[in-house]
């Protein structure tokens, strides 16, 4: 089934149609929902209530892009407001302190699988993580970050730095084990 099909049949009330669309996007969405939560049990209600986002406003889909991306959107925004309502550690601190990235960090980059370096970040404070997700994943500006948590541009730019730091010194001490 299309996810054209899938969308009318669900707006008619169909609970298989429903299901199906749940099946379809649930193991994406929850690796997107992972990314932000600190933990699996957070990221799976953080994930229901994605969904629930998706069928109650699926209405408002007006075919403008694609449908997963559509999804995508509505499962970060989720989890963004649960963010907001957690009040996430965004220490406001000069951007300066964060500015530094060793070279043998760098190097040793890319020599992590990509399930490894999820792993690391999902390791990362609150904050940190999750403008690192928005900058890095989502591809979000430091200006749009700011804007959707509520902080300054130069938080979200500091939160990077230092995700991007904690991260480069895990890599490194991952290395010389």
């Amino acid at each position: 089934m299309t996810d054209e099909e899938l969308i009318k049949k669900c707006l008619e009330g169909s609970q298989m149609a429903q299901k199906a669309l749940f099946d379809k996007f649930s193991r994406k969405m929850m690796a997107v929902c992972t990314r932000y939560a600190a933990s699996r049990d957070l990221a799976e209600d953080w994930l229901q209530d994605g969904f629930i986002k998706v069928f109650s406003n699926l209405e408002k889909f007006k075919s403008e892009g694609s449908f997963e991306g559509w999804v995508r959107r509505t499962m970060v925004n989720t989890c963004l407001d649960h963010i907001r309502k957690m009040k996430a550690d965004f220490a406001d601190v000069d951007i300066s302190e964060a500015e530094y990235l060793s070279v043998d960090a760098e190097k040793s980059l890319g020599k992590l699988r990509a399930e490894e370096m999820m792993k690391l970040i999902e390791g990362l404070p609150s904050g940190y993580r999750t403008v690192f997700n928005l900058y890095v994943i989502e591809g979000y500006s430091h200006k749009e970050i700011a804007e959707e948590l509520g902080v300054t541009e130069s938080t979200s730019k500091t939160q990077f730095k230092k995700a991007r730091t904690q991260l480069m010194e895990l890599i490194v001490d991952r290395e010389n084990i």
